[in-house]
Protein backbone atom coordinates (compact mmCIF):
# COMPACT_ATOMS: atom_id res chain seq x y z
CA UNK A 1 0.00 0.00 0.00
CA UNK A 2 2.63 2.32 0.29
CA UNK A 3 3.66 2.15 -3.12
CA UNK A 4 0.58 2.79 -4.24
CA UNK A 5 0.66 5.97 -1.93
CA UNK A 6 4.07 7.32 -2.94
CA UNK A 7 3.25 6.61 -6.86
CA UNK A 8 -0.88 8.40 -6.53
CA UNK A 9 0.43 12.27 -7.66
CA UNK A 10 -3.09 12.88 -9.70
CA UNK A 11 -4.25 13.42 -5.62
CA UNK A 12 -2.46 14.34 -3.06
CA UNK A 13 -1.93 12.28 0.00
CA UNK A 14 -1.22 13.65 3.40
CA UNK A 15 0.92 12.03 5.79
CA UNK A 16 -1.55 11.53 8.39
CA UNK A 17 -3.91 10.58 5.62
CA UNK A 18 -1.27 7.42 4.81
CA UNK A 19 -0.78 6.54 8.05
CA UNK A 20 -4.59 6.00 8.24
CA UNK A 21 -4.38 3.92 5.44
CA UNK A 22 -1.59 2.07 6.49
CA UNK A 23 -3.76 0.85 9.60
CA UNK A 24 -6.89 0.17 7.58
CA UNK A 25 -8.91 -3.76 8.05
CA UNK A 26 -8.40 -5.64 5.08
CA UNK A 27 -5.42 -3.33 3.71
CA UNK A 28 -3.18 -6.47 1.98
CA UNK A 29 -6.86 -6.89 0.61
CA UNK A 30 -7.01 -4.56 -2.70
CA UNK A 31 -5.75 -7.02 -5.33
CA UNK A 32 -9.55 -8.76 -4.76
CA UNK A 33 -10.67 -5.58 -6.82
CA UNK A 34 -12.30 -7.27 -9.87
CA UNK A 35 -12.09 -5.62 -13.27
CA UNK A 36 -15.41 -5.42 -14.45
CA UNK A 37 -15.27 -5.04 -17.99
CA UNK A 38 -11.31 -4.06 -18.86
CA UNK A 39 -7.69 -5.56 -18.76
CA UNK A 40 -6.76 -2.33 -16.01
CA UNK A 41 -2.44 -3.02 -17.04
CA UNK A 42 -2.54 0.52 -19.03
CA UNK A 43 -5.58 2.23 -18.25
CA UNK A 44 -4.07 5.39 -17.37
CA UNK A 45 -3.06 5.40 -20.99
CA UNK A 46 -6.16 4.36 -22.17
CA UNK A 47 -7.43 6.87 -20.96
CA UNK A 48 -5.45 9.39 -22.14
CA UNK A 49 -6.62 9.48 -25.49
CA UNK A 50 -10.30 10.45 -25.88
CA UNK A 51 -10.60 13.37 -28.50
CA UNK A 52 -14.17 15.10 -27.31
CA UNK A 53 -15.95 15.15 -23.81
CA UNK A 54 -17.88 12.45 -22.53
CA UNK A 55 -21.53 12.69 -20.98
CA UNK A 56 -22.05 10.07 -17.61
CA UNK A 57 -25.58 9.88 -16.08
CA UNK A 58 -25.35 8.07 -12.87
CA UNK A 59 -28.69 6.54 -11.75
CA UNK A 60 -28.85 5.80 -8.01
CA UNK A 61 -31.84 3.26 -6.60
CA UNK A 62 -31.83 1.91 -3.07
CA UNK A 63 -34.16 0.08 -0.47
CA UNK A 64 -36.37 -1.55 -3.24
CA UNK A 65 -37.46 -3.70 -0.58
CA UNK A 66 -38.59 -6.63 -2.97
CA UNK A 67 -40.82 -4.23 -4.86
CA UNK A 68 -40.18 -5.87 -8.43
CA UNK A 69 -43.74 -4.58 -9.45
CA UNK A 70 -42.54 -1.09 -10.13
CA UNK A 71 -39.14 -2.23 -12.31
CA UNK A 72 -40.77 -2.32 -15.46
CA UNK A 73 -41.58 1.19 -14.97
CA UNK A 74 -38.36 2.15 -13.61
CA UNK A 75 -36.85 0.20 -16.83
CA UNK A 76 -38.88 2.18 -18.98
CA UNK A 77 -37.39 5.18 -17.98
CA UNK A 78 -33.70 3.58 -17.99
CA UNK A 79 -34.75 2.32 -21.42
CA UNK A 80 -35.43 6.18 -22.62
CA UNK A 81 -31.86 7.06 -21.04
CA UNK A 82 -30.21 4.82 -22.90
CA UNK A 83 -31.53 5.87 -25.93
CA UNK A 84 -29.28 8.52 -26.15
CA UNK A 85 -25.98 7.63 -27.33
CA UNK A 86 -24.06 10.44 -26.30
CA UNK A 87 -24.61 9.60 -22.85
CA UNK A 88 -23.01 6.35 -20.50
CA UNK A 89 -25.39 5.84 -17.93
CA UNK A 90 -24.59 3.86 -14.69
CA UNK A 91 -27.10 1.67 -12.65
CA UNK A 92 -26.43 2.21 -8.74
CA UNK A 93 -28.18 0.27 -6.07
CA UNK A 94 -27.72 1.56 -2.34
CA UNK A 95 -29.14 -1.76 -1.08
CA UNK A 96 -31.51 -3.34 1.21
CA UNK A 97 -32.82 -5.07 -2.92
CA UNK A 98 -34.71 -8.09 -1.80
CA UNK A 99 -37.14 -8.14 1.68
CA UNK A 100 -40.27 -6.64 1.79
CA UNK A 101 -42.95 -8.09 -0.64
CA UNK A 102 -44.50 -11.91 -1.10
CA UNK A 103 -43.28 -11.31 -4.66
CA UNK A 104 -39.76 -11.59 -3.56
CA UNK A 105 -39.53 -13.12 -0.11
CA UNK A 106 -40.93 -16.31 -1.50
CA UNK A 107 -37.60 -17.00 -3.49
CA UNK A 108 -35.40 -15.12 -1.59
CA UNK A 109 -35.06 -12.31 -3.83
CA UNK A 110 -34.20 -14.25 -6.68
CA UNK A 111 -36.91 -12.20 -8.43
CA UNK A 112 -35.04 -9.31 -7.78
CA UNK A 113 -31.57 -10.57 -8.81
CA UNK A 114 -33.27 -11.52 -12.23
CA UNK A 115 -34.74 -8.15 -12.90
CA UNK A 116 -31.54 -6.36 -12.18
CA UNK A 117 -29.60 -8.50 -14.38
CA UNK A 118 -32.28 -7.47 -17.06
CA UNK A 119 -31.74 -3.13 -15.96
CA UNK A 120 -27.78 -4.59 -16.72
CA UNK A 121 -26.97 -2.63 -13.40
CA UNK A 122 -23.26 -1.89 -13.17
CA UNK A 123 -23.11 -2.86 -9.05
CA UNK A 124 -25.07 -3.08 -5.82
CA UNK A 125 -23.72 -2.74 -2.16
CA UNK A 126 -25.47 -5.14 0.76
CA UNK A 127 -28.14 -3.63 2.83
CA UNK A 128 -28.36 -4.63 6.78
CA UNK A 129 -31.88 -6.53 5.60
CA UNK A 130 -29.76 -8.77 2.74
CA UNK A 131 -29.05 -10.50 5.54
CA UNK A 132 -32.82 -11.14 6.74
CA UNK A 133 -33.06 -14.63 4.92
CA UNK A 134 -30.29 -16.46 6.67
CA UNK A 135 -29.98 -20.05 5.40
CA UNK A 136 -31.35 -21.16 1.73
CA UNK A 137 -34.93 -23.01 2.60
CA UNK A 138 -37.44 -21.81 4.70
CA UNK A 139 -35.41 -20.94 8.14
CA UNK A 140 -34.84 -17.51 8.59
CA UNK A 141 -31.65 -18.38 11.01
CA UNK A 142 -29.67 -21.39 11.52
CA UNK A 143 -31.29 -24.72 13.16
CA UNK A 144 -28.96 -27.03 11.68
CA UNK A 145 -25.30 -27.02 12.07
CA UNK A 146 -25.24 -27.39 8.47
CA UNK A 147 -26.79 -24.51 7.42
CA UNK A 148 -25.03 -21.06 6.73
CA UNK A 149 -26.50 -17.91 8.41
CA UNK A 150 -25.45 -16.24 4.78
CA UNK A 151 -26.35 -19.02 2.64
CA UNK A 152 -29.28 -17.23 1.28
CA UNK A 153 -27.72 -13.94 0.69
CA UNK A 154 -24.73 -15.48 -1.03
CA UNK A 155 -26.85 -17.68 -3.47
CA UNK A 156 -28.50 -14.19 -4.46
CA UNK A 157 -24.59 -12.98 -5.34
CA UNK A 158 -23.59 -15.98 -7.22
CA UNK A 159 -26.76 -15.19 -9.74
CA UNK A 160 -26.03 -11.80 -10.17
CA UNK A 161 -24.42 -10.36 -13.17
CA UNK A 162 -22.57 -7.79 -11.75
CA UNK A 163 -21.23 -7.14 -8.27
CA UNK A 164 -22.11 -7.17 -4.89
CA UNK A 165 -20.04 -4.67 -3.11
CA UNK A 166 -19.07 -4.16 0.56
CA UNK A 167 -15.34 -3.29 1.92
CA UNK A 168 -16.50 -2.55 5.24
CA UNK A 169 -18.70 -5.63 6.46
CA UNK A 170 -15.13 -7.86 7.82
CA UNK A 171 -15.48 -11.73 8.19
CA UNK A 172 -13.53 -13.54 11.27
CA UNK A 173 -10.30 -12.78 9.65
CA UNK A 174 -10.76 -8.79 9.88
CA UNK A 175 -11.11 -8.63 6.23
CA UNK A 176 -13.35 -7.49 3.83
CA UNK A 177 -15.96 -10.06 3.19
CA UNK A 178 -15.03 -12.37 0.03
CA UNK A 179 -17.58 -14.16 -0.65
CA UNK A 180 -19.00 -15.58 -4.98
CA UNK A 181 -19.20 -12.06 -6.40
CA UNK A 182 -18.81 -9.96 -3.66
CA UNK A 183 -15.89 -7.84 -3.42
CA UNK A 184 -15.17 -4.34 -1.52
CA UNK A 185 -15.05 -2.94 -4.64
CA UNK A 186 -15.15 -2.80 -8.65
CA UNK A 187 -12.87 -1.35 -11.69
CA UNK A 188 -15.58 -0.85 -14.88
CA UNK A 189 -14.90 0.50 -18.41
CA UNK A 190 -18.63 1.93 -19.69
CA UNK A 191 -18.39 4.36 -23.19
CA UNK A 192 -14.76 4.77 -22.91
CA UNK A 193 -14.95 5.96 -19.07
CA UNK A 194 -12.97 3.79 -16.25
CA UNK A 195 -15.26 4.05 -13.03
CA UNK A 196 -14.70 2.80 -9.83
CA UNK A 197 -17.31 1.47 -7.40
CA UNK A 198 -16.82 0.96 -4.25
CA UNK A 199 -19.47 -0.86 -1.33
CA UNK A 200 -20.08 0.27 2.17
CA UNK A 201 -22.65 -0.40 4.40
CA UNK A 202 -23.85 1.76 7.49
CA UNK A 203 -22.09 0.89 10.87
CA UNK A 204 -24.76 -0.01 12.58
CA UNK A 205 -25.85 -2.75 9.96
CA UNK A 206 -25.44 -5.53 12.89
CA UNK A 207 -27.81 -4.08 15.07
CA UNK A 208 -30.40 -3.61 12.27
CA UNK A 209 -30.69 -7.00 10.82
CA UNK A 210 -30.84 -10.52 12.66
CA UNK A 211 -28.05 -10.89 15.35
CA UNK A 212 -27.70 -14.88 14.41
CA UNK A 213 -27.27 -14.06 10.63
CA UNK A 214 -24.48 -11.72 11.35
CA UNK A 215 -22.42 -13.93 14.11
CA UNK A 216 -18.60 -13.42 13.39
CA UNK A 217 -19.07 -10.37 11.00
CA UNK A 218 -17.72 -7.06 12.48
CA UNK A 219 -17.98 -3.27 10.67
CA UNK A 220 -14.88 -0.79 9.83
CA UNK A 221 -15.20 2.74 9.54
CA UNK A 222 -16.97 3.90 6.37
CA UNK A 223 -14.28 6.79 6.10
CA UNK A 224 -11.35 4.51 6.66
CA UNK A 225 -12.40 1.88 4.00
CA UNK A 226 -13.59 4.26 1.44
CA UNK A 227 -10.69 6.00 1.32
CA UNK A 228 -8.48 3.10 0.99
CA UNK A 229 -10.33 1.66 -2.12
CA UNK A 230 -10.59 4.94 -3.42
CA UNK A 231 -6.77 5.47 -3.46
CA UNK A 232 -5.89 2.50 -5.11
CA UNK A 233 -9.10 2.85 -7.81
CA UNK A 234 -7.54 6.39 -8.79
CA UNK A 235 -4.04 4.34 -9.15
CA UNK A 236 -4.94 2.16 -11.44
CA UNK A 237 -6.88 5.17 -13.87
CA UNK A 238 -10.51 5.33 -12.48
CA UNK A 239 -11.41 8.93 -13.88
CA UNK A 240 -14.55 8.71 -11.33
CA UNK A 241 -14.79 7.10 -7.78
CA UNK A 242 -18.63 6.29 -6.89
CA UNK A 243 -19.96 4.89 -3.75
CA UNK A 244 -22.84 2.57 -3.06
CA UNK A 245 -23.55 3.01 0.28
CA UNK A 246 -25.95 1.80 2.89
CA UNK A 247 -25.89 4.46 4.70
CA UNK A 248 -28.13 8.12 4.12
CA UNK A 249 -29.51 11.00 4.64
CA UNK A 250 -32.43 13.37 5.21
CA UNK A 251 -32.83 16.59 3.47
CA UNK A 252 -36.47 18.59 2.53
CA UNK A 253 -35.88 20.82 -0.26
CA UNK A 254 -33.82 20.12 -3.44
CA UNK A 255 -33.73 23.83 -4.99
CA UNK A 256 -30.20 24.08 -4.79
CA UNK A 257 -27.67 21.08 -4.14
CA UNK A 258 -25.22 23.35 -2.49
CA UNK A 259 -28.22 24.66 0.03
CA UNK A 260 -27.92 22.51 3.26
CA UNK A 261 -30.47 24.05 4.88
CA UNK A 262 -32.75 21.48 4.63
CA UNK A 263 -30.66 18.66 5.63
CA UNK A 264 -30.23 16.68 8.74
CA UNK A 265 -26.05 17.25 8.84
CA UNK A 266 -25.80 14.69 11.45
CA UNK A 267 -26.89 11.85 9.62
CA UNK A 268 -24.39 9.24 8.59
CA UNK A 269 -23.67 10.07 5.04
CA UNK A 270 -23.19 13.58 5.76
CA UNK A 271 -20.60 12.71 7.91
CA UNK A 272 -18.80 10.49 5.64
CA UNK A 273 -18.69 12.26 3.18
CA UNK A 274 -17.32 15.28 5.24
CA UNK A 275 -14.49 13.17 6.22
CA UNK A 276 -13.33 11.70 3.06
CA UNK A 277 -10.23 13.49 1.67
CA UNK A 278 -11.13 15.99 -1.28
CA UNK A 279 -11.02 15.51 -5.06
CA UNK A 280 -10.82 11.63 -3.82
CA UNK A 281 -15.21 10.70 -4.63
CA UNK A 282 -17.29 11.72 -7.01
CA UNK A 283 -20.70 10.81 -6.35
CA UNK A 284 -22.44 8.67 -3.63
CA UNK A 285 -25.28 6.64 -4.30
CA UNK A 286 -26.97 6.34 -0.64
CA UNK A 287 -29.78 4.41 1.50
CA UNK A 288 -31.26 3.08 4.61
CA UNK A 289 -32.58 5.90 5.85
CA UNK A 290 -35.69 5.88 3.16
CA UNK A 291 -35.48 9.60 3.28
CA UNK A 292 -34.31 11.81 -0.03
CA UNK A 293 -30.87 13.98 -0.44
CA UNK A 294 -30.18 15.66 -4.14
CA UNK A 295 -27.25 17.44 -2.70
CA UNK A 296 -23.00 18.09 -2.93
CA UNK A 297 -21.17 18.16 -0.12
CA UNK A 298 -17.15 18.31 0.72
CA UNK A 299 -17.32 18.25 -3.76
CA UNK A 300 -18.93 15.18 -4.04
CA UNK A 301 -23.08 14.27 -5.40
CA UNK A 302 -24.96 12.72 -3.05
CA UNK A 303 -28.55 10.85 -4.35
CA UNK A 304 -30.77 9.28 -1.95
CA UNK A 305 -34.35 8.82 -3.73
CA UNK A 306 -36.65 7.50 -0.41
CA UNK A 307 -37.84 3.50 -0.72
CA UNK A 308 -39.75 0.66 -2.27
CA UNK A 309 -38.71 1.61 -6.37
CA UNK A 310 -41.26 4.42 -6.45
CA UNK A 311 -38.26 7.00 -7.25
CA UNK A 312 -35.27 7.23 -8.58
CA UNK A 313 -31.87 10.06 -8.11
CA UNK A 314 -29.20 11.09 -10.82
CA UNK A 315 -26.24 12.62 -11.07
CA UNK A 316 -25.09 14.06 -14.52
CA UNK A 317 -21.23 14.49 -15.38
CA UNK A 318 -19.10 15.81 -18.10
CA UNK A 319 -16.32 14.68 -18.76
CA UNK A 320 -13.10 16.40 -20.58
CA UNK A 321 -11.08 14.49 -22.89
CA UNK A 322 -8.11 14.70 -20.34
CA UNK A 323 -10.46 13.35 -17.29
CA UNK A 324 -11.19 16.12 -15.44
CA UNK A 325 -15.00 16.91 -14.48
CA UNK A 326 -16.28 19.82 -16.33
CA UNK A 327 -19.68 19.96 -15.10
CA UNK A 328 -21.52 18.05 -12.24
CA UNK A 329 -25.55 17.98 -12.53
CA UNK A 330 -27.76 16.67 -9.41
CA UNK A 331 -31.08 16.18 -9.95
CA UNK A 332 -34.49 16.18 -7.57
CA UNK A 333 -35.59 12.95 -6.72
CA UNK A 334 -37.55 11.25 -9.56
CA UNK A 335 -40.85 9.85 -8.66
CA UNK A 336 -42.03 7.47 -11.38
CA UNK A 337 -45.62 8.40 -10.77
CA UNK A 338 -46.93 12.06 -12.09
CA UNK A 339 -49.09 13.61 -10.14
CA UNK A 340 -50.71 12.77 -6.95
CA UNK A 341 -50.73 9.10 -8.52
CA UNK A 342 -50.33 6.49 -5.83
CA UNK A 343 -47.36 4.58 -6.55
CA UNK A 344 -48.06 1.88 -8.49
CA UNK A 345 -46.98 -0.73 -11.03
CA UNK A 346 -50.34 1.10 -13.27
CA UNK A 347 -49.73 5.01 -12.26
CA UNK A 348 -49.54 6.95 -14.81
CA UNK A 349 -45.79 8.24 -15.66
CA UNK A 350 -46.01 11.11 -18.41
CA UNK A 351 -42.89 11.80 -20.21
CA UNK A 352 -39.19 11.89 -19.26
CA UNK A 353 -36.77 13.48 -21.53
CA UNK A 354 -39.61 14.05 -23.84
CA UNK A 355 -40.63 10.38 -24.40
CA UNK A 356 -44.01 8.75 -23.11
CA UNK A 357 -42.60 6.15 -20.46
CA UNK A 358 -43.90 2.91 -21.17
CA UNK A 359 -42.96 -0.74 -19.34
CA UNK A 360 -40.52 -2.64 -20.13
CA UNK A 361 -41.59 -6.10 -21.30
CA UNK A 362 -39.35 -8.28 -20.07
CA UNK A 363 -39.12 -6.77 -16.86
CA UNK A 364 -42.88 -6.81 -16.94
CA UNK A 365 -43.04 -10.66 -17.09
CA UNK A 366 -40.17 -11.08 -14.40
CA UNK A 367 -42.96 -9.22 -12.04
CA UNK A 368 -45.65 -10.93 -13.38
CA UNK A 369 -44.31 -14.00 -12.58
CA UNK A 370 -43.42 -13.30 -9.86
CA UNK A 371 -46.63 -11.84 -8.50
CA UNK A 372 -48.34 -15.42 -9.59
CA UNK A 373 -46.17 -17.47 -7.36
CA UNK A 374 -47.37 -15.22 -4.33
CA UNK A 375 -50.92 -14.39 -4.96
CA UNK A 376 -52.75 -17.48 -3.54
CA UNK A 377 -50.91 -16.49 -0.39
CA UNK A 378 -51.20 -12.81 -0.90
CA UNK A 379 -55.40 -13.07 -1.75
CA UNK A 380 -55.95 -15.37 1.67
CA UNK A 381 -58.80 -13.80 3.24
CA UNK A 382 -58.31 -13.16 7.56
CA UNK A 383 -61.83 -13.51 7.83
CA UNK A 384 -61.79 -9.80 9.59
CA UNK A 385 -63.15 -6.35 8.17
CA UNK A 386 -61.33 -3.06 9.04
CA UNK A 387 -63.66 -0.24 9.24
CA UNK A 388 -61.23 1.98 8.37
CA UNK A 389 -56.78 1.90 7.49
CA UNK A 390 -55.06 1.40 10.27
CA UNK A 391 -52.38 3.64 10.16
CA UNK A 392 -48.30 3.34 11.41
CA UNK A 393 -46.00 5.78 12.11
CA UNK A 394 -42.11 4.59 12.70
CA UNK A 395 -41.17 6.87 15.05
CA UNK A 396 -44.18 8.24 16.93
CA UNK A 397 -46.96 5.84 18.78
CA UNK A 398 -49.87 4.39 16.06
CA UNK A 399 -52.77 2.52 15.98
CA UNK A 400 -50.70 -0.31 13.81
CA UNK A 401 -48.02 -0.32 16.24
CA UNK A 402 -50.43 -1.01 19.33
CA UNK A 403 -52.72 -3.27 17.55
CA UNK A 404 -49.58 -5.31 16.69
CA UNK A 405 -48.17 -5.26 20.07
CA UNK A 406 -51.91 -6.59 21.78
CA UNK A 407 -52.07 -9.21 19.31
CA UNK A 408 -48.17 -10.37 20.78
CA UNK A 409 -49.21 -10.09 24.25
CA UNK A 410 -52.54 -11.93 23.24
CA UNK A 411 -50.82 -14.91 21.81
CA UNK A 412 -47.97 -15.12 24.66
CA UNK A 413 -50.55 -14.66 27.90
CA UNK A 414 -47.40 -16.15 30.02
CA UNK A 415 -45.97 -12.72 29.06
CA UNK A 416 -46.19 -9.33 31.58
CA UNK A 417 -45.82 -6.63 28.46
CA UNK A 418 -45.32 -6.53 24.90
CA UNK A 419 -43.02 -4.28 22.58
CA UNK A 420 -42.69 -4.13 18.78
CA UNK A 421 -39.88 -2.16 17.48
CA UNK A 422 -41.34 0.86 15.21
CA UNK A 423 -38.56 -0.27 12.49
CA UNK A 424 -40.80 -3.24 11.72
CA UNK A 425 -43.87 -1.66 10.88
CA UNK A 426 -43.46 -0.91 6.64
CA UNK A 427 -47.17 -0.44 5.65
CA UNK A 428 -50.59 0.69 7.12
CA UNK A 429 -53.21 -1.82 6.85
CA UNK A 430 -55.89 -0.90 4.55
CA UNK A 431 -59.64 -0.40 4.85
CA UNK A 432 -62.04 -3.33 4.53
CA UNK A 433 -61.72 -7.31 4.31
CA UNK A 434 -58.08 -8.01 5.59
CA UNK A 435 -55.97 -10.07 3.37
CA UNK A 436 -53.02 -12.03 4.23
CA UNK A 437 -50.57 -9.83 1.46
CA UNK A 438 -51.81 -6.84 3.43
CA UNK A 439 -50.21 -8.06 6.90
CA UNK A 440 -47.28 -9.11 4.93
CA UNK A 441 -46.43 -5.92 3.40
CA UNK A 442 -47.36 -4.03 6.81
CA UNK A 443 -45.32 -6.62 8.47
CA UNK A 444 -42.95 -8.19 6.42
CA UNK A 445 -40.26 -9.65 8.47
CA UNK A 446 -39.91 -14.00 9.14
CA UNK A 447 -39.31 -12.49 12.93
CA UNK A 448 -40.20 -15.29 15.31
CA UNK A 449 -41.87 -15.04 18.71
CA UNK A 450 -39.32 -14.59 21.93
CA UNK A 451 -39.76 -14.17 25.76
CA UNK A 452 -36.95 -11.99 27.43
CA UNK A 453 -36.81 -11.83 31.56
CA UNK A 454 -35.25 -9.41 33.41
CA UNK A 455 -35.58 -6.30 36.13
CA UNK A 456 -37.44 -3.18 36.03
CA UNK A 457 -34.25 -1.49 36.15
CA UNK A 458 -33.01 -3.22 32.55
CA UNK A 459 -36.42 -2.47 31.18
CA UNK A 460 -36.47 0.87 32.39
CA UNK A 461 -33.35 1.63 30.49
CA UNK A 462 -34.90 -0.22 27.37
CA UNK A 463 -37.27 2.66 26.96
CA UNK A 464 -34.67 5.22 28.11
CA UNK A 465 -32.35 4.34 25.48
CA UNK A 466 -35.23 4.59 22.70
CA UNK A 467 -36.96 7.82 23.69
CA UNK A 468 -33.14 9.86 23.67
CA UNK A 469 -33.01 8.45 19.97
CA UNK A 470 -35.04 9.52 16.77
CA UNK A 471 -35.36 5.93 15.40
CA UNK A 472 -38.65 4.08 15.67
CA UNK A 473 -40.67 4.25 18.78
CA UNK A 474 -41.79 0.60 20.63
CA UNK A 475 -44.86 0.06 20.90
CA UNK A 476 -46.35 -1.41 23.94
CA UNK A 477 -49.04 -3.41 25.57
CA UNK A 478 -49.77 -4.37 28.72
CA UNK A 479 -47.86 -1.55 30.49
CA UNK A 480 -47.96 2.33 30.19
CA UNK A 481 -44.86 4.19 29.88
CA UNK A 482 -44.56 8.30 31.56
CA UNK A 483 -41.04 9.47 31.07
CA UNK A 484 -40.16 13.49 32.14
CA UNK A 485 -37.31 15.52 32.38
CA UNK A 486 -36.21 16.10 36.22
CA UNK A 487 -32.96 17.97 37.58
CA UNK A 488 -31.65 17.48 33.74
CA UNK A 489 -32.10 13.82 33.36
CA UNK A 490 -35.45 11.65 31.75
CA UNK A 491 -37.29 9.96 34.77
CA UNK A 492 -39.16 6.75 32.90
CA UNK A 493 -42.25 5.43 35.34
CA UNK A 494 -44.01 2.23 33.94
CA UNK A 495 -46.87 1.69 35.02
CA UNK A 496 -48.90 -2.20 34.51
CA UNK A 497 -51.75 -1.78 32.44
CA UNK A 498 -55.26 -2.93 33.67
CA UNK A 499 -56.10 -6.74 33.33
CA UNK A 500 -52.21 -7.27 33.66
CA UNK A 501 -52.61 -9.31 37.21
CA UNK A 502 -51.64 -5.96 40.12
CA UNK A 503 -53.85 -3.31 38.77
CA UNK A 504 -52.17 -0.31 38.26
CA UNK A 505 -48.63 -1.29 40.17
CA UNK A 506 -45.37 0.77 39.79
CA UNK A 507 -42.73 -1.90 38.22
CA UNK A 508 -39.75 -1.12 40.17
CA UNK A 509 -35.75 -1.63 39.88
CA UNK A 510 -35.94 -5.11 40.95
CA UNK A 511 -39.06 -6.04 39.82
CA UNK A 512 -39.17 -9.56 37.36
CA UNK A 513 -40.91 -8.83 34.14
CA UNK A 514 -41.55 -11.14 31.18
CA UNK A 515 -41.55 -9.38 27.95
CA UNK A 516 -43.18 -11.15 24.50
CA UNK A 517 -41.33 -9.25 21.64
CA UNK A 518 -39.44 -10.46 18.16
CA UNK A 519 -36.37 -12.07 18.14
CA UNK A 520 -34.80 -9.32 16.58
CA UNK A 521 -35.33 -7.17 19.31
CA UNK A 522 -34.50 -9.84 22.03
CA UNK A 523 -31.16 -11.26 19.97
CA UNK A 524 -29.83 -7.52 20.02
CA UNK A 525 -31.70 -5.69 17.28
CA UNK A 526 -31.84 -2.07 17.74
CA UNK A 527 -28.77 -2.55 20.48
CA UNK A 528 -31.52 -1.93 23.25
CA UNK A 529 -30.92 -5.56 25.01
CA UNK A 530 -27.39 -7.32 25.36
CA UNK A 531 -23.99 -5.85 24.91
CA UNK A 532 -24.30 -2.28 25.97
CA UNK A 533 -27.81 -2.20 26.56
CA UNK A 534 -30.74 -4.24 28.72
CA UNK A 535 -29.54 -7.11 30.38
CA UNK A 536 -31.58 -9.97 30.82
CA UNK A 537 -32.12 -13.13 32.97
CA UNK A 538 -33.37 -15.05 30.53
CA UNK A 539 -34.32 -15.02 26.67
CA UNK A 540 -35.91 -17.82 24.11
CA UNK A 541 -37.50 -18.32 21.04
CA UNK A 542 -40.87 -19.52 21.55
CA UNK A 543 -42.23 -22.04 18.96
CA UNK A 544 -41.68 -22.24 15.38
CA UNK A 545 -44.46 -20.39 14.16
CA UNK A 546 -43.79 -16.62 12.75
CA UNK A 547 -45.17 -13.21 14.19
CA UNK A 548 -46.88 -12.66 11.59
CA UNK A 549 -48.42 -15.80 11.07
CA UNK A 550 -49.44 -16.16 14.57
CA UNK A 551 -51.28 -12.56 14.08
CA UNK A 552 -52.92 -13.91 11.49
CA UNK A 553 -54.54 -16.93 13.09
CA UNK A 554 -55.04 -14.37 16.34
CA UNK A 555 -57.39 -12.18 13.97
CA UNK A 556 -59.14 -15.12 11.98
CA UNK A 557 -59.98 -16.14 15.54
CA UNK A 558 -61.60 -12.78 16.43
CA UNK A 559 -63.41 -12.04 12.89
CA UNK A 560 -66.14 -9.40 12.23
CA UNK A 561 -65.25 -5.71 12.16
CA UNK A 562 -62.48 -4.31 14.14
CA UNK A 563 -62.35 -0.61 14.44
CA UNK A 564 -59.04 1.87 14.91
CA UNK A 565 -60.54 4.43 15.83
CA UNK A 566 -61.58 2.78 19.39
CA UNK A 567 -59.73 5.07 22.34
CA UNK A 568 -58.65 1.50 23.49
CA UNK A 569 -56.38 1.14 20.60
CA UNK A 570 -55.34 4.00 20.39
CA UNK A 571 -56.22 7.13 21.95
CA UNK A 572 -53.70 10.08 20.74
CA UNK A 573 -54.27 12.73 24.01
CA UNK A 574 -53.59 9.21 26.18
CA UNK A 575 -50.80 7.70 24.25
CA UNK A 576 -49.45 4.46 25.85
CA UNK A 577 -45.99 6.03 25.73
CA UNK A 578 -46.19 9.58 27.16
CA UNK A 579 -43.03 11.89 26.58
CA UNK A 580 -42.31 15.44 26.57
CA UNK A 581 -41.32 17.12 23.61
CA UNK A 582 -39.97 15.46 20.20
CA UNK A 583 -37.93 12.47 20.03
CA UNK A 584 -34.87 12.09 20.60
CA UNK A 585 -35.95 13.73 23.71
CA UNK A 586 -32.94 15.58 25.73
CA UNK A 587 -33.19 16.36 29.33
CA UNK A 588 -30.51 19.18 30.05
CA UNK A 589 -29.67 21.06 26.88
CA UNK A 590 -29.54 24.40 26.34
Amino acid sequence: MNNTISTFSKYPISLSLALLLSACPGNNNTSSIPNGKIDTQDAAAKNSQPAASRNVTIIGTADVHGHVEMLPLFGGYVDILRSDKTRTVLLIDGGDMFQGTLASNLREGAPIVAAYNLLKYDAVTIGNHEFDFGPVGDDSTVTNPGQDPRGALKARAASANFPFLSSNILDSDGKPVHWPNVHPATLIESGGVLVGIIGVSTIETPRVTLAENVVGLSMAPLVTSITQYAVDLRTRGAELVIVAAHAGGDCKSFDNPKDLQSCDKSQEIFEVASGLPKDLVDVIVAGHTHRAVAHEVNGIAIIESYALSRSFGRVDIRLSPAGKIENVKIHPPKAMCLGPDKPGPDCDAGEYEGVKVGRNAALTAIANDAAAVAEQLRSKELGIVLSSDIERSRGSASPLGNLFADLILEAQPTADIAMVNGGSLRAPLPKGPLVYGELFEALPFDNRFALVTMRGRELRKIFSTNLGRDNGLISISGVRVAAKCQSGSLVVTMTRAKGKGKKGRVIRDNDLVVVATSDFLASGGDGLIGEGGAQVEKSSVVGSIGIRDGMAALLTRRGGTLDPTLKSLFDPKNPRVRYPGQRPVVCGAK
